[in-house]
C-alpha cells in the first residue's frame, strides 16, 4: 500500500506541475520543474520532467505529450518496486548497470528493470544514448545508498534530535514574535501631542489614520510571519526524515498555486493600506511645516487635505489592485502580453463609448488641481447646492438642506458656486422703523457689531472687522441698514443667527422697534363730497 502511495505521489508531483515555468520557492528542496515543450505540436510535442525518490529530484526523462504521462508513472513505479526491495536487503552496495537492447541503452538496478533511454531522452541531454544513461545510473547509484543510509536507526535518531529542537525554536520564535507584537502595540496605544492649536485638528485627525493604517499593515505582516514561523518549520521537519519528505513535494506541488496567489493578495493589501500611511504621513508632514498654516488657512488646507488625500488613495487603490491582478495572472502561468494587447484593444473600443466618463475625469481632475471647491465645502451648481460629501474624479455628491444626497456628474458642472471657498460672508439686512432715530440705529448696530468680535468665543470665526454699510434702502418695513460680517468658511451662519440674537436684545433695550411690512391708504375727501348720496 505504501509503495502505490509512493508511486503515486512521485508521478502526481510531475504530473501536478505541469503550468509553464512553476518552480518551488524552498532553498532546500529541488525546484519542481513543468514538462518542457520542445515542438509546437499539441500531441506530438516532447515534454519532460523529473523522476523523485524520497522527494529528492533524480533524473529527467522524456516523451511526447500524449505518452508522458503514462511513461513516468511506470518509471516512477519500476525506481520505487526497486529502491524497497534494495532497502530491505542487508548489503549496502547496488548494482546499477546499461545493456543495449535494439540499440538502445536499457539501465537496471540489481538485475531489474528500470527504464530504456530513449531518443527523446538523448535529445533532453543533447548527448549519445550511453552517455545519458551514464549520467541517469551515476546518479542513482549515489542516491540509492544515501536513501538506503538514511533509513538507518542512527540517522533516524539524529534527525529526530533535530526535528524536537526545530519544533522548540518553531515555539519559542512564535512566542517572540507574538511579544513583540504586543509591545509594537502598546506603544501605538500612546496619544499622539499635536504642537500646536491650529495644525491639531488637521494633524492629529492625519496621524491617527496613519496609525491605524501602520498597525492594519503590521498586523497582516505578523500574521504572515506567524504563517511561515508553523508552516516552514513543518515543511522543514517533514523534510527531515525520507518516509515523510515525498509529503514535501505532494504539499508543495498542491498547494504552489493557492500560495502564490495568497502572496499576491496579501502583498497587494499590505501595499494599499502601507499607501494610505504614506500619505497621511505625507499630508500630516505639510501641514505641519509652519510656511503652509496660518490661521486664516488653516480650515481651507483641511478640505484641501481631506480632498486630496482621498482622491490620492482612490487612485493608489485602482493601480495596485491592477498590478496585483497582473501578478496573479503571471504567478499562474498565464501569457500576458496577448491579455495585454487585448486590453489595449478593449480599452480603445471602451474610450470611444465612455466619452462622458472621460470628461468626467478630466473636469473632476481640474476641480481639485484649481482648488474650485474641495470635501466640506457648501457649493451652489444651478438650482442645486448643498455639503460636498464626496468628490472623485467622475463626480460630486452634495448633501442639501433638507437631507437629500444629490450626485452630479462632473462633466455637467460648468459654473460653480462656493460659499465656503476660504473665507466666508454674513450679509445681514436689519430693518429698522422709519419713526426711529436712524444715527441712534446705527450707532447701536456698529456697537453690537465690534462687541460681537471683542468676545474670545467670536474671535476665531470673525477674520475682519464688522462693517456697517448704513442705509441700504427704503422698504415696505422700514429702513432697510446693510452690515457685513468676514468669517472663517462655514461660520457665515453661525455667527450671523448670533449677531441677531444679540441685536435684538440692544434694540429692546434702546426701545427700537424692528417693523412689519406696513402700507399707507390715501383718501381724497373732496371726492367723497361731491359724490350724490342714494336713496
Amino acid at each position: 500500500m505504501r509503495l502505490q502511495f509512493l508511486a503515486m505521489t512521485g508521478a502526481m508531483a510531475i504530473a501536478v506541475v505541469s503550468a509553464p515555468k512553476a518552480t518551488a520557492q524552498f532553498p532546500f528542496l529541488p525546484s519542481l520543474q513543468a514538462p518542457s515543450g520542445v515542438s509546437q505540436d499539441s500531441d506530438n510535442r516532447m515534454v519532460s520532467g523529473w523522476i523523485y525518490l524520497d522527494g529528492r529530484r533524480l533524473f529527467q526523462i522524456a516523451a511526447s505529450k500524449s505518452n508522458f504521462p503514462e511513461r513516468s508513472k511506470n518509471v516512477q513505479q519500476n525506481l520505487q518496486e526497486i529502491s524497497q526491495s534494495y532497502f530491505r536487503s542487508p548489503t549496502r552496495g547496488v548494482k546499477v548497470e546499461v545493456r543495449k537492447i535494439n540499440e538502445l541503452p536499457v539501465i537496471y538496478v540489481n538485475d531489474r528493470y528500470l527504464m530504456t533511454v530513449t531518443s527523446q531522452d538523448m535529445r533532453l541531454r543533447q548527448v549519445d544514448g550511453m552517455s545519458s544513461a551514464n549520467q541517469i545510473t551515476d546518479a542513482l547509484q549515489a542516491d540509492l545508498q544515501q536513501a538506503k543510509g538514511e533509513r538507518e536507526t542512527q540517522f533516524l535518531i539524529q534527525q529526530g534530535m533535530i526535528a524536537a529542537a526545530s519544533a522548540l525554536g518553531i515555539i519559542l520564535l512564535s512566542w517572540g514574535v507574538r511579544r513583540w507584537q504586543r509591545s509594537l502595540q502598546y506603544k501605538s496605544l500612546q496619544p499622539i501631542a499635536a504642537t500646536s492649536t491650529a495644525e491639531k485638528k488637521i494633524t492629529t485627525q492625519l496621524n491617527h489614520q496613519q496609525q491605524r493604517h501602520l498597525q492594519e499593515v503590521k498586523r497582516r505582516l505578523f500574521q504572515l510571519t506567524q504563517a511561515a514561523i508553523w508552516g516552514g518549520g513543518t515543511f522543514f521537519i517533514l523534510g527531515l526524515f525520507p518516509y515523510t519528505r515525498s509529503l514535501q513535494v505532494g504539499i508543495l506541488s498542491a498547494a504552489q498555486f493557492p500560495l502564490k496567489l495568497g502572496v499576491v493578495i496579501l502583498g497587494t493589501y499590505v501595499a494599499v493600506r502601507f499607501s494610505y500611511a504614506l500619505i497621511d504621513r505625507f499630508t500630516s508632514t505639510l501641514i505641519s511645516s509652519g510656511a503652509l498654516l496660518t490661521p486664516e488657512s488653516s480650515e481651507r488646507l483641511q478640505l484641501r487635505v481631506s480632498t486630496f488625500s482621498g482622491v490620492t488613495k482612490s487612485i493608489t487603490t485602482i493601480v495596485c489592485v491592477g498590478v496585483g491582478i497582473f501578478l496573479a495572472l503571471v504567478a499562474l502561468g498565464i501569457d500576458v502580453v496577448p491579455l495585454l494587447a487585448g486590453a489595449g484593444l478593449v480599452g480603445v473600443a471602451v474610450s470611444l463609448a465612455s466619452q462622458n466618463l472621460i470628461k468626467d475625469a478630466i473636469n473632476g481632475f481640474l476641480i481639485i488641481l484649481e482648488d474650485q471647491y474641495a470635501l466640506g465645502d457648501v457649493i451652489a451648481v444651478g438650482d442645486v447646492g448643498g455639503l460636498v460629501e464626496n468628490l472623485n474624479l467622475r463626480m460630486t455628491q452634495v448633501r442639501d438642506a433638507e437631507g437629500r444626497l444629490i450626485t452630479i456628474p462632473n462633466s455637467e458642472i460648468k459654473i460653480v458656486a462656493n460659499l465656503s471657498s476660504r473665507w466666508s460672508r454674513a450679509d445681514l439686512t436689519i430693518p429698522v422703523s422709519y419713526q426711529a432715530d436712524v444715527n441712534v440705529a446705527l450707532k447701536l448696530i456698529e456697537t453690537v457689531a465690534l462687541e460681537m468680535d471683542a468676545d474670545p468665543l467670536w474671535l476665531h470665526q470673525i477674520v475682519e472687522t464688522p462693517k456697517v454699510l448704513g442705509i441700504d434702502n427704503f422698504g415696505d418695513r422700514g429702513l432697510i441698514i446693510r452690515v457685513w460680517i468676514k468669517t472663517q468658511p462655514l461660520k457665515q451662519w453661525d455667527v450671523a443667527r448670533e449677531y441677531r440674537r444679540r441685536l435684538k436684545v440692544a434694540f429692546d433695550e434702546a426701545g427700537i422697534d424692528i417693523p412689519v411690512p406696513q402700507q399707507t391708504i390715501w383718501v381724497n375727501d373732496a371726492q367723497l363730497l361731491n359724490t350724490p348720496a342714494r336713496d
